[in-house]
């Protein structure tokens, strides 16, 4: 792949040969930020699990304690008296059969989708065209629910969802890198946290294989994966 000047300028901070604690790494990566916007700080995992079975498949959501730092644009879907409660929680769009429409002719001006349990067969045929962009409505993901307002409201203050890939990995942006170091250390940790608690207990030997930071444009800096789990526990 070919990387641009300012990449290469970039990469060459790190020591290859180093694994960072995580306050050297955040700290190593506002140094490194060269961008003219305020880019994300990217966390990927690699996991001993293999997702082709369904018992070690890993999934879950964190409510981030300092938000990711982005407006999340939120559409809920929904009829009767819960689009009131929406509206207020601060949902972006709001509604069903007008928007079901849209998106099926491909409108997508929205970040995350919510719908209500009573509105599930039809959002359901919309699965070829939402869940290969990872925004179909699921239970799991608490995305499904009559809890609307709370649903949204969560969401909103930093609320997100992961999911491991094929190859056993998870990637998730928690934060900005224009946040405090403080900020982007707990956090680094809450997702991390959860992803702990979330192993499979079918998982034989090592559950984290590593994990590498980075911010959208930046090169990967790869932690200390003794040292984080000790700060983990």
């Amino acid at each position: 792949m070919k990387r641009s000047k300012r990449y290469i300028q970039t990469e060459s901070k790190i020591e290859k040969s180093k694994e960072y604690l995580l306050e050297e790494a955040i700290s190593l990566m506002k140094e490194m930020t060269a961008t003219k916007f305020d880019e994300s700080v990217e966390v990927a995992v690699r996991l001993g699990v293999d997702p082709r079975h369904a018992d070690q498949m890993v999934r879950g959501t964190v409510s981030l304690p300092n938000g990711t730092g982005k407006t999340v644009r939120v559409l809920v879907l929904t009829k009767g008296t819960k689009e009131k409660e929406a509206q207020e929680a601060g949902a972006d769009h709001v509604g069903l059969d007008d928007f079901l429409e849209k998106l099926q002719q491909g409108w997508l001006d929205c970040d995350v989708i919510i719908a209500t349990p009573d509105v599930m067969s039809s959002v359901g045929k919309l699965g070829k065209i939402l869940g290969p962009k990872g925004m179909m409505p699921n239970p799991k993901s608490g995305t499904v629910t009559f809890e609307v307002g709370q649903a949204v409201k969560e969401v909103k203050a930093g609320k997100i969802d992961f999911r491991v890939d094929r190859n056993g990995n998870l990637h998730a942006a928690v934060g900005k890198i224009s946040f405090e170091m403080s900020k982007v250390k707990e956090n680094v940790k809450a997702f991390l946290e959860t992803v702990l608690r979330l192993k499979p207990a079918t998982a034989k030997g090592q559950y984290i294989r590593s994990v590498t930071l980075s911010t959208t444009m930046g090169p990967g800096v790869k932690l200390n994966r003794a040292a984080l789990l000790e700060e983990l526990k």
